[in-house]
């Protein structure tokens, strides 16, 4: 178990920055990567028991932007993770993936076991095991294979405690992989939809080639179909001109947000439309070009360079690999944030809202070479 102690709201806005229009996504909670070019790094720390989640000692200050903020310390959920990567909750159970040993780990209470792993994974760099989503009996993962990434799918048999994996069926393939820049978020829309975020596999020219599934968001039916109401006929894309997307969710109106690595100057948070032109490599960042969507807030990487997200009540909630920080962004006040746990527990690759009401928070330091093992943290909420 990890000694872990609170840390206050660091706030920021717009205001402080002239150049930079501020963060903000949101975050409904019920439930980066690297900047730069730099690869992340693989290691081989082996998965351990999970350790039983700590009480949150008194709460913090009430939240500055009236939104959700964490509540005392976070608590120790698992530890002893390689380079994980994604959850989901499935009933009682927690599925987690790891990118670098293809495994998927299931946690119920304190007790962790491996449900199984991906075939043909071919984990270098960036690539490997990233996202997981459930829908419908499936458990859905995007896996970096030879020659490319692809979303798979297993019938998830047994109940929490005791899940296995069926055959791997392959939803959506022909994704290009390299060792950056792979994207690899996968999450069920509220229209019951599938979305893929797809890097652009270093390649630049790719995220403007509508027939290039690179540094593109896609949509397809469970079944992988394209549904009849895309923007492209006939074609998964539904967003494009996309760098290193890392990071979806919606709120309550349906609003979608994508958060992004930018390459040397911005970082991106974006509100996604359906055909939309997010502008890289022409723009990177706010570039008030025609043909080509702003971010609703941009910021350097050296400060944030964000992962997962997830949105709450009123909030997103996105987690900072570079910068190493929660941050808390009103939905209804884009130019306003606040930042959590500051430095304190290294770089933060995913968020999910769990369904008890508080947020996991999924620490990737092993693939930094950081420490010889990850943690996934429990973090209490509370609103003003």
């Amino acid at each position: 178990m990890i000694d872990l102690e609170p840390v206050g709201p660091v706030r920021r806005s717009h205001a402080s920055s002239p150049r930079r229009s501020a963060f903000a996504v949101v975050a409904a909670l019920s439930l980066v990567a690297l900047a730069g070019c730099a690869a992340e790094r693989e290691t081989d720390a082996a998965p351990t028991a999970a350790a039983p989640i700590s009480t949150p000692p008194a709460s913090r200050a009430a939240p500055t932007l009236g939104v959700v903020a964490p509540a005392g310390a976070p608590g120790v959920v698992a530890s002893g993770f390689t380079t994980p990567w994604s959850v989901v909750f499935v009933d009682d159970a927690a599925l987690v993936s790891q990118r670098d040993t293809g495994e998927i780990l299931e946690i119920v209470g304190d007790q962790t076991r491996v449900v199984g792993e991906v075939p043909d994974l071919a984990a270098r760099g960036e690539g490997g095991l990233l996202g997981l989503a459930h829908a419908e009996g499936y458990l859905y993962a995007y896996v970096t294979v030879p020659g490319g990434n692809r979303v798979l799918r297993f019938a998830l048999e047994g109940s929490a405690g005791a899940f296995s994996l069926g055959a791997a069926q392959t939803v959506v393939d022909g994704i290009p992989s390299a060792n950056i820049h792979n994207g690899g978020r996968i999450a069920f829309g509220p229209d019951g939809m599938l979305y893929i975020t797809a890097g652009d596999a270093a390649d630049p020219d790719a995220a403007q080639d509508r027939a290039s599934l690179g540094g593109k968001i896609l949509r397809v039916e469970p079944d992988g179909a394209v549904p009849a109401d895309n923007p492209f006929p006939g074609s998964p894309v539904w967003s494009l001109g996309h760098r290193n997307p890392q990071g979806i969710g919606w709120d309550a109106a349906g609003t979608m947000y994508a958060s992004e690595f930018g390459q040397d100057t911005w970082d991106e948070l974006n509100v996604i439309e359906p055909g939309a032109n997010y502008g890289w490599p022409e723009v990177e960042g706010i570039g008030g070009q025609d043909g080509f969507v702003d971010p609703v807030q941009q910021w350097a990487p050296v400060d944030a360079s964000p992962s997962g997200l997830a949105v709450l009540d009123g909030a997103v909630v996105i987690a900072n690999l570079r910068g190493e920080r929660l941050r808390i962004v009103p939905t209804d006040d884009l130019g306003a944030f606040d930042d959590y746990l500051v430095g304190e527990y290294g770089r933060l690759r995913d968020v999910a809202a769990a369904p008890d009401g508080s947020l996991w928070v999924v620490t990737s330091n092993t693939d930094r070479g950081g420490g010889d093992s990850d943690t996934i943290l429990r973090v209490a909420l509370s609103a003003e």
